[in-house]
């Protein structure tokens, strides 16, 4: 019998996961069950290749699970895939921001491709809420990692997502600008009320988190 399936969340039920590799099949993990609340924060750390940025490519929709469901409840409506997706911000470990394009026009672009008027506006109000509003018309080469991640993570949130997606999103900054970074993170998912789901192999970054869960030999444990 399928478990009744929470509100306001994503539900990964008994989702299954492998990838080929040659002529063998690389199993990630069976049968795993998770919910992801909107408000809420949760980690996933485990080892290496354990599966960890599979399970966030899933529950983002940006992938199918070989088997099982994936269920995204917002109030009394179901959305669709493509809708979740429409729902959802990302912040990786690499910034992905457009070389040619400066800051402020990096940060509108995913506005203007919906066709929002009040791109350049809310750009503007998103670069001075990550302090960087007077780095508007510097291009990523002129910017410090840390700066590229605050333009990512102010990007992930500028559509007002439901849920923001984030891999590994210290992973390239040194120590005190992963702790500002973290900061700033979290400061802006209790201001906008997104839930956050993050990877990462930082013990502190997880421990930031309302849960943690750990991946490991195809098993999800949820951490102490």
């Amino acid at each position: 019998m399928s478990r009744p399936l929470a509100q306001n969340a994503i539900t990964l039920d008994k989702i299954s996961h492998h990838f080929e590799s040659g002529d063998k099949i690389v199993r990630l993990f069976n049968d795993l069950n998770l919910v992801l609340e909107i408000g809420k924060s949760t980690a996933i750390i485990g080892p290496s290749g354990a599966g960890k940025s599979s399970l966030l490519t899933l529950a983002a929709g940006l992938e199918s699970p070989k088997n099982g469901d994936i269920h995204f409840h917002l109030g009394s409506k179901t959305l669709s895939i493509d809708e979740m997706r429409q729902k959802s911000g990302f912040i990786f470990q690499q910034f992905h921001l457009l070389p040619e394009l400066d800051a402020i026009s990096n940060l509108a672009l995913p506005l203007r491709l919906r066709g929002d008027k009040e791109a350049q506006a809310k750009a503007e109000k998103w670069l001075d809420k990550v302090g960087l509003g007077d780095r508007a018309d510097h291009k990523p080469s002129q910017l410090s990692g840390g700066e590229q991640q605050r333009i990512a993570i102010a990007r992930a949130f500028i559509t007002d997502p439901s849920f923001i997606f984030a891999d590994e999103p210290t992973g390239n900054l040194d120590e005190d600008t992963s702790g500002a970074i973290t900061e700033l993170m979290f400061d802006c998912v209790r201001e906008t009320g997104a839930g956050l789901v993050l990877v990462t192999h930082s013990q502190t970054l997880a421990a930031r988190a309302d849960k943690c869960f750990r991946l490991s030999n195809g098993k999800l444990e949820e951490v102490a």
